[in-house]
């Protein structure tokens, strides 16, 4: 592996190559990083979502599997990508839930997360495609204003493409099997200031059987195999 360098000190000398090979272990691992790195955004990706609907022991979860698509929106994925890894999602609770329409989460459980994740706004994607039965998009409050809150769409709601909700990711096999027995017995009612302000101590007081997220976890990027690095 050859780095070049230039001589500062002659403004006129040439780049000459340095033989550094105490840097190629490095250097080597540097490349592989970034490659994967690409690969998360720019290639579709799985993960999978372990939860409790609620009324089950904190033993008896449901899983449902997502494929995140990255040339559908790409902030969007790169977003989910950093929520899952920074474990935003744990215990994160499904707050809002309307039938036929959509499953609304996202807000972290702790206060400090939530406050803290509320700041880091993201830019729109532009819509490439619709919110249809079982597309995952993230929440807005207006332009340009997606933080971690998303929504599985219950329903063909395409009436929302128009407004700014573009998908980033889409529920895989007989997984909306599962989502559609996420618990919706408080519909809307849980308060999303209080949420924010409070965590899951005002949920878990207030609405002691709303469905959560238990887990994500992501599997390896496309075409490379962790384990190799």
């Amino acid at each position: 592996f050859w780095l070049k360098t230039r001589i500062l000190s002659d403004p006129f000398a040439e780049s000459k190559p340095l033989n550094c090979p105490a840097l190629v272990p490095t250097m080597m691992l540097l490349w592989a990083l970034s490659s994967v790195a690409s690969v998360w955004a720019s290639e579709p990706w799985d993960a999978t979502f372990s939860i409790n609907l609620g009324s089950q022991a904190a033993s008896e979860l449901e899983t449902f599997t997502i494929r995140v698509h990255p040339e559908w929106a790409p902030t969007g994925a790169t977003r989910f990508k950093e929520m899952v890894d920074a474990g935003v999602l744990k215990d994160a609770r499904f707050f809002r839930v309307v039938p036929n329409f959509m499953v609304q989460f996202g807000i972290p459980a702790s206060p400090e997360t939530a406050a803290e994740w509320r700041s880091k706004v993201i830019q729109d994607d532009p819509v490439v495609q619709s919110n249809v039965r079982g597309k995952l998009s993230f929440a807005t409050s207006g332009p340009n204003s997606r933080t971690t809150q998303m929504f599985i769409n219950f329903g063909n709601n395409a009436f929302l493409d128009s407004q700014g909700f573009s998908p980033f990711a889409e529920v895989l096999g007989d997984g909306m099997s599962v989502v559609d027995r996420i618990q919706s017995k408080y519909r809307e009612q849980p308060d999303q200031g209080q949420i924010q302000s409070s965590g899951n101590t005002y949920l878990t007081s207030n609405f002691p059987e709303l469905s959560f997220v238990s887990e994500v976890v992501v599997g390896d990027a496309p075409g490379h195999d962790s384990s190799s690095l």
